[in-house]
């Protein structure tokens, strides 16, 4: 019995660790939520559920190597992974229509990567610098929707400009 009960808790933090661990999943799941309400309510395929689980894999990654005694160089190739890993998510969403001279889902993939990359702050600890990038953000996200459908109205933007060459 004393076995069972040890593989049950081993990777469990002593108490102050394990509040720590908390917070940061916690936060992981909020920031993500946040990101993906947002995506989610412009219609965008990548949303609610997909940001909650890409930020909180980063946390969970990059918890398990920066809490539990990885070096810094071990920490640094499990980011080198998840950022690798996390391009073949972001190229799956990029799509280029074959009957038009447009290429959907850059700022899908650019989203997921940066949800990856504040997963990665509030896994190594950095709440602070992750609620500012996700404020950022989502500061980007909403300011360039406006932009982006008067260039469109207007006719001035780049796929239309190649269309009419």
């Amino acid at each position: 019995m004393n076995i069972f009960w040890e593989e049950l808790t081993a990777g469990i933090p002593e108490t102050r660790q394990l509040v720590q661990v908390i917070i940061r999943l916690f936060a992981a799941v909020t920031l993500g939520a946040i990101i993906g309400l947002q995506r989610e309510r412009v219609g965008k395929p990548a949303g609610f559920r997909t940001h909650i689980l890409v930020m909180l894999g980063t946390t969970v990654f990059t918890l398990s190597g920066s809490i539990y005694g990885m070096t810094t160089e071990g920490i640094s190739r499990v980011l080198q992974g998840i950022i690798t890993g996390i391009g073949f998510i972001g190229a799956g969403s990029i799509l280029k229509q074959r009957d038009e001279l447009k290429i959907r889902g850059l700022t899908t993939a650019a989203g997921i990567w940066m949800t990856t990359a504040v997963g990665a702050a509030v896994g190594l600890g950095f709440l602070g610098l992750a609620i500012i990038a996700t404020g950022l953000l989502l500061l980007i996200l909403k300011l360039s929707d406006p932009l982006e459908n008067d260039s469109k109205k207007y006719g001035k933007s780049p796929a239309n400009e190649e269309q009419k060459q």
